[in-house]
């Protein structure tokens, strides 16, 4: 088969979506399948060696305006060459398959306001996005990939997503195909992760018997860690139980307010890690009290490394959990009470031992493989129906 991907930036350093695409076209390669890649930049070492790359050139602008112009530039790239199917990831049109990893920018900026905690600041949260030209033009340009007049088999990963497609834009679900993200479990094992565990403890101060909840994320915000800290303030203090935090290094304002809940002796701030791998490994389980998430990778990374989740059912990762036994899900963030039993309960020892042979197994139900060909079968449905055109 031969495949046209279309993604603006291929460089794994800045984020999962970006290293999919890599990981897609090495398995397309060892396929033997011919892979095209379309994008403005990339990592040639991301690449399978086979890949043939074809720069699309988008003009400088103001960032609101940057989507329109390489999908524009990528359609006119496409145009003059064929190929059996085309794949776009993000915020670009025409191709034959759309697999918005993201998920719907309607049903995001939806989900955003949920983070303000009362209705108040949500209203002047949302007064604000009215007068965003980027808010505007992401709208325009989704309205335009999903309801313009060549219509492309969507892919999401997640039934949170399919249905916000018949949410927000009247399309039915079985218009959508759910293909469930996957990661390549390998790249988490490691022969000597006990010393590596120990060791990454001891950096942070944690004693052996402390129990460690770990929160991974760049947008502190969206995935809840205010909430969460609200939270940890009604755990018992007298037992050890303790959170570190990865991701943005600006995380001052968070600080803050552990200092005034009084508990910043019990949350560690790591900042960001380039690999957080050795972070699994010395956590006990992880926490991600998202306010939006199609399908959470580093869900699917804690499960991979035997840590149960607690998570909320705004995150399309929680379809992949049987909670209790994996892992707990909440309905809302703000549920400071409801979080805070979640924790408690994550952190009883005797569940934990339970739960994390149940995390590993959910992750082995559903790998990479697994993803890939069900992936290459929306492909041939695609490939099928363009040449019945």
């Amino acid at each position: 088969m031969d495949v046209g991907l279309c993604y603006e930036s291929v460089l794994p350093a800045r984020g999962g979506a970006e290293t999919y695409v890599g990981d897609l076209a090495r398995r397309l390669a060892r396929d033997g399948h011919a892979v095209h890649l379309y994008a403005a930049r990339w990592d040639p070492a991301a690449l399978p060696p086979a890949t043939h790359v074809h720069r699309v050139e988008v003009p400088a602008g103001p960032r609101f305006l940057r989507p329109w112009r390489f999908a524009a530039a990528c359609e006119a790239a496409l145009s003059v060459r064929p190929h059996d199917v085309t794949v776009g990831f993000d915020k670009t049109w025409g191709q034959d398959v759309l697999y918005p990893q993201g998920g719907l920018h309607a049903a995001s900026a939806a989900h955003n306001l949920r983070k303000f905690p009362g209705p108040i600041s949500r209203a002047f949260a949302a007064a604000g996005k009215f007068f965003d030209p980027a808010a505007w033009s992401f709208a325009r340009l989704e309205r335009r990939q999903y309801l313009g007049p060549k219509r492309p088999l969507v892919v999401v990963n997640s039934e949170m997503v399919r249905r916000h497609f018949e949410e927000f834009y009247g399309i039915p679900p079985e218009a959508v195909r759910v293909v469930r993200s996957a990661i390549d479990p390998g790249r988490f094992a490691a022969d000597d992760r006990p010393r590596r565990r120990h060791e990454e403890r001891e950096r942070w101060g944690v004693a052996p018997g402390d129990t460690v909840a770990l929160f991974v994320a760049m947008n502190y915000r969206l995935k809840g860690l205010a909430p969460l800290l609200n939270a940890l303030a009604l755990t018992p203090p007298g037992r050890p139980h303790r959170l570190v935090v990865v991701g943005d290094p600006r995380f001052g304002r968070y600080v803050r307010q552990a200092r005034r809940l009084g508990v910043a002796d019990r949350v560690t701030f790591l900042g960001h890690r380039a690999d957080p791998r050795d972070c699994y490994f010395a956590a006990d389980y992880l926490v991600h009290p998202t306010f939006y998430d199609p399908c959470s990778l580093v869900a699917l990374e804690a499960l991979a490394c035997g840590l149960p989740v607690v998570t909320t059912r705004y995150n399309g990762a929680a379809e992949l959990l049987t909670p209790p036994h994996d892992g707990l899900v909440i309905a809302d963030p703000h549920d400071a009470p409801g979080l805070a039993a979640a924790l408690a309960r994550a952190a009883d020892r005797g569940y934990l031992r339970e739960a994390s042979a149940a995390a590993r197994a959910a992750a082995a139900r559903w790998t990479f493989e697994h993803h890939y060909r069900a992936l290459l079968d929306v492909f041939a449905e695609a490939r099928r129906a363009k040449r019945a055109a």
